[in-house]
Formats: C-alpha cells, structure tokens, sequence
C-alpha cells in the first residue's frame, strides 16, 4: 500500500503578505515546507515526494532539502499557471498504483489519516481528508440572509487527497479535454462521475493562508511539542 505525493508549491505568498513564497516563512525556525516534508519523509509508506515549484525557487529549495537531511523527493517538476495545472505535472512523474495531492502549506496532518487515505484509495479508487462543518452557514444575497443550510451534512474539505493514479489522471484529461477547473483533486473525479470517500481528519489540519493561521501554527506547535 506504498504511495507518492504531489506537493504543489509554486504558489507565491499573496494572500499571506509575503514577499516570497509562503512555505518558506518559518515556523519555530523550520520553514512551513520542511515542517510538512517531514511528515512524509518519516512515513515508511512514502515512497517518493514530488515538488512542483517556481523556477524561482528551485534553488533555495534544493538547499533546504540538503539542510534538513530530506531525502524522499524524487522529482522538482515546474508548477503551472493554476494549482489544478501543477498538480497534472506532479502526477505525470508518479508511478505508484496510489498517489495523493497534498497542500504544502498543511503541516499538521496525521499519519494515521494518511494510511487511512491510502486504503480507501487503494480499495474505493478514492478520498478526500475532511472534518464535519461547526458553524452555522447561511446562504447570503445582496446581503441578506435567504436560508440557513442544514450542516449535518456539511463538511469541509481539506487535504491529502488520495486516488488510484489512473482515476486521477483520467480526471485530469478529462478536465484538460472540457476546460475544466476545479477547486479541488476531488471536484475533477466527481465530474467523470467518480465516487470519493470521505476519511474524518481533525480541526489542527489547517492551511496556513494569511498572517493570522502562522499565529494558530505556532499554538498547534505548541501544543504538540508538550
């Protein structure tokens, strides 16, 4: 039940303020991408760990991969102009039965999510990292409310996602072919009709998007670190 990982991380840091690439902002002195490498460097179901990056960053990250004794990426392919495109060019390079896409700017996911992943993928074709919705959520028009949507059966979605690499790679053909552009590996799969499971993950597996999620990080550092 080996699997590979597609980690976009070309991305630039706009929403977070940042004059460089997000996942090179440190947490306790580790940028955030090492602290999510680690993860699957120390999984021994890991078999490899594909980057797609900036150009621009290719050399500061192969530096940081030596510093930090980071040995399971096995390709640093160039990202696209949208994350969907940069993963296509992630999984071009896999070659195991099982790959998942993971956000480099989520470094708190758990291992044993992860495995759980895998064996969904590998028996079901496919699932997705998520956790039930806690707040109430409302639908909004012109600013004001027109109903409060029923959560039981809401949940938000997070990441590794994990698939059977030919039933992600269809979806991706397919979407090229259509012009599709999902907002996640999932939303690809379930337009060719392609059934997800859903793996319960946990509230700390948070992606760090603006200046107020590096203060959340650091508290589940913390916490962790006790």
């Amino acid at each position: 039940m080996n699997y590979e990982v597609v980690i976009p991380a070309a991305g630039r840091g706009k929403r977070m303020g940042a004059d460089r690439n997000k996942l090179l902002l440190e947490l306790n002195g580790v940028p955030v991408i090492i602290h999510t490498l680690r993860v699957f460097e120390d999984d021994p179901l890991c078999s490899g760990i594909i980057l797609a990056i900036h150009p621009d960053d290719r050399d500061t990250l192969e530096q940081l991969l030596t510093q930090y004794d980071i040995k399971k990426v096995t390709h640093m392919v160039q990202g696209g102009e949208e994350r969907q495109h940069s993963v296509y060019e992630g999984l071009k390079a896999a070659a195991e039965e099982i790959v998942m896409v993971h956000d480099g700017a989520r470094p708190f996911i758990k291992q044993t999510v992860i495995h759980r992943l895998a064996e969904a993928a590998e028996t079901r074709g496919g699932a997705i990292a998520a956790v039930p919705v806690k707040d109430t959520i409302k639908k909004v028009q012109d600013g004001f409310v027109t109903e409060t949507v029923e959560r039981s059966s809401l949940w938000s979605v997070q990441t590794p996602q994990a698939f059977l690499l030919e039933v992600l790679m269809e979806a991706h053909r397919e979407a090229i072919r259509t012009g599709f552009l999902g907002t996640d590996e999932a939303s690809l799969v379930e337009k060719t009709g392609g059934k997800v499971t859903v793996i319960e993950s946990d509230y700390d597996n948070i992606k760090l998007t603006t200046k107020e999620d590096l203060v959340f990080a650091e508290a589940i550092l913390a916490k962790n670190d006790q």
